[in-house]
């Protein structure tokens, strides 16, 4: 069982940088469900940036994160893709892109698990080196990053959910709570379930 000093500390110091690198996620959402359907490559160049800003304020540069690599690669390229396409097009990826970019997120944390998982690499900013290759460092945190794919997923589906109730209907209430507050719900609840799997090792 791991027992090194720091290794805890990703709840207190690192849960707000892992918050950060989704940001991007947020902006396009945000910007996606806010703006006229035709600013999307708007809101996606607006993501993009939010991605290489996080991106190079991280510490260590080298490798890079993993979800900023991602996020500025998939909202660059729907930043290209949204401005070159006609008013349905724009309309269509401003609905569905927005809010199934979480769903799409979250299916490429559970991925790389087995490669580079999430959280791995913001543990490593605050545990020293010589505990990288424990079992226990890279069994917790394969946990915590399923946690948070699969937390990513519900908020994708939801949202999706939402977008065709918003479309069927015009009921805003089953509309709002699958939009807004069910994907806060599950934020938290990730973020607690990461707060279990780190406190359970100390």
């Amino acid at each position: 069982m791991f027992r090194g000093p720091g290794f805890s500390s990703f709840w207190d110091m690192r849960l707000l940088t892992l918050a950060l690198a989704f940001a991007p996620l947020i902006v396009f959402s945000v910007l996606a469900r806010l703006l006229p359907h035709g600013l999307i490559g708007v809101a996606a160049l607006a993501a993009a940036f939010a991605a290489l800003i996080t991106a190079l304020t991280s510490r260590p540069r080298w490798p890079p994160k993993f979800l900023s690599t991602c996020s500025l690669v998939v909202f660059a390229v729907i930043a290209i893709v949204g401005s070159a396409l006609a008013q349905g097009g724009q309309e269509w990826l401003a609905t569905w892109g927005g809010a199934g970019i979480g769903l799409a997120a979250g299916l490429a944390i559970l991925a790389a698990i087995p490669v580079v998982p999430l959280t791995e690499q913001f543990a490593r900013e605050t545990t020293p080196r010589a505990y990288w290759s424990s079992p226990a460092f890279h069994k917790v945190n394969r946990v915590a990053s399923a946690g948070w794919g699969v937390a990513l997923c519900l908020v994708g589906l939801s949202r999706v959910i939402a977008a065709v109730i918003g479309q069927s209907s015009s009921r805003r209430l089953p509309e709002l709570l699958l939009d807004l507050v069910a994907p806060v719900v599950i934020i938290i609840g990730a973020a607690e379930f990461s707060h279990s799997c780190y406190r359970s090792i100390q």
